[in-house]
């Protein structure tokens, strides 16, 4: 109900959050009477019964959420015009609403699982930036405390360790600041097998060096650093096969500014390490981005592939797509990627080859999914500098319904104004069939996965794209995270997506 707030939320998607797999036969029934319930709790005139669904209309700041988000909103407008200390106490202010783990009392509903990440994702963006604030002003040794027990808590959350080296060694404690360098380092290397961001190995090389820089206020360089978002993109072939196909997707998005990939191989057995490693290598090594790797065995690949994402801040996550395309629900690993992933999930299936097609084409609904997808493929189109083709539904004047033009210049106004890239529309009969003909030609098709996935896989229409080996095509499941279209500001946002 949350995230229906002042927007309708349709009784099949209720269903599908509340009850997935095990729906009965009465969920909607329930459902009325969950929302009966409701009435009478919050009011008769705050819930509202619109086709095709419920909504909840609330006024400025009666959650405690849009509380939250005002006042992150003004300490980052505060620490750019130089105020730390009001950004400080807004930011105290902010956080002093948490109270507890988020939907602690829905913990074991599947429904909130993401939700709650996402939530407690804010609260950690919030206490980052309080620390900025808290370090601006000189007060280290209050950071160092905090940091100390946010780390003990987040071992793996690398933007902690930054700011705990930076506190030491403001404090006159550079051997100190150092010994946070390696331990950091040694819980990835042991855990992942993968080194710290390029950021951190700088700024242990500015610590050595005793730069300068780091005993200013170093507000420019914070700015510049704000300006261009890092944008991780994990990259997860099952086997050495799907590398090439990966590479080739994850290697464009690798030449954007700001872009680092991080490609990993989990391998059941030992003896597997270094052949696994000597592939990565090799590939990436041709690459012409910014890269680094991690190779380890794993009993639950992914289970470690979603903690991995959280660990490393990914934005999306790039899997191989065979077997997305069965019948029914989906394969039961990428289910667990769909549910648990912090970062957007493009599962590719067919061979890539971004030197041949037509651009890249995105069959498009308006779903949040979709949009996903979109963001998707606008960084692709720019990246090898192809057209971004909008494929939308014809007029159906028997049913009256107009085509899908509209939609599609919405979406068409977004994408230029945030990344600057131009599309084109593009009206196809509905039907797989028809949809298959219409993107037949192009380099990659990006869609989004039906929204019922638990239930129908990723729609049947879809499934006949992935299953025609003209084009090749990457499925996404839209993450909790921002994706990378989201605008400054957004790691303390609850949603954002192209559309706003």
């Amino acid at each position: 109900m949350l995230l229906g707030a002042n927007r309708v939320v349709p009784i099949e998607r209720l269903a599908e959050d509340l009850y997935g797999e095990a729906r009965p036969t009465s969920a909607v029934t329930q459902i009325h009477g969950h929302v009966s319930q409701l009435r009478k709790l919050l009011g008769a005139d705050l819930l509202e019964t619109r086709a095709p669904g419920y909504l909840i209309k609330l006024g400025a700041e009666q959650l405690d959420l849009h509380r939250f988000e005002r006042l992150t909103r003004d300490a980052g407008e505060s620490h750019a015009r130089g105020d730390d200390e009001a950004a400080a106490g807004q930011l105290a202010d902010a956080l002093a609403l948490w109270r507890g783990p988020p939907l602690a009392d829905l913990a074991d509903e599947p429904f909130a699982a993401l939700a709650a990440a996402r939530l407690d994702d804010l609260r950690l963006g919030a206490l980052e930036q309080q620390i900025d604030a808290w370090l601006a002003l000189g007060r280290n040794a209050e950071s160092t405390g905090t940091l100390d027990e946010l780390i003990a808590a987040h071992p793996f959350r690398e933007r902690f360790r930054a700011q705990l080296m930076l506190a030491l060694y403001r404090s006159g404690r550079q051997a100190d600041a150092l010994d946070a360098y390696r331990s950091a380092r040694q819980t990835l290397v042991e855990r992942f097998g993968i080194e710290p961001t390029p950021e951190l190995h700088r700024l242990q090389h500015a610590i050595l060096a005793q730069d300068r820089s780091l005993e200013r206020d170093g507000r420019e360089a914070r700015a510049r650093a704000d300006t261009v978002r890092r944008r991780t993109v994990l990259v997860a072939p099952s086997d050495e096969s799907a590398l090439h196909p990966l590479l080739t997707l994850a290697g464009s998005l690798g030449r954007l500014p700001g872009t680092e990939l991080v490609v990993t191989r989990l391998v059941a057995d030992g003896s597997e390490l270094g052949p696994a490693s000597a592939a990565v290598n090799e590939r990436r090594a041709k690459l012409q981005a910014t890269t680094r790797a991690a190779v380890f065995t794993s009993d639950e690949p992914a289970a470690d592939l979603v903690r991995l994402a959280a660990t490393q801040d990914a934005e999306l996550l790039v899997v191989d797509g065979r077997g997305i395309d069965e019948d029914g629900p989906v394969d039961p690993r990428f289910a667990f990627l769909f549910e648990h992933s912090p970062a957007d999930v493009a599962a590719v299936a067919g061979v890539v080859d971004l030197g041949r097609g037509d651009g890249v084409f995105v069959p498009f609904g308006g779903g949040e999914h979709d949009w996903a997808a979109l963001e998707l493929a606008a960084l692709l189109a720019r990246a090898i500098a192809v057209p971004l083709r909008l494929v939308g539904t014809s007029a159906d004047p028997q049913r009256g319904r107009r085509d899908a033009s509209r939609l599609l210049a919405a979406a068409s106004l977004a994408v230029e104004r945030v990344v600057g890239v131009a599309t084109e529309p593009l009206l196809a009969n509905p039907g797989g069939e028809a949809l298959a003909d219409a993107v037949g030609s192009a380099t990659l098709v990006v869609f989004g996965c039906s929204p019922r996935w638990r239930h129908e896989g990723i729609g049947s229409a879809r499934r006949a794209l992935v299953r025609d080996a003209r084009m090749p095509v990457a499925v996404v499941h839209r993450g909790p995270r921002p994706g990378a279209l989201a605008p400054p500001g957004s790691a303390t946002r609850f949603t954002w997506t192209i559309e706003g």
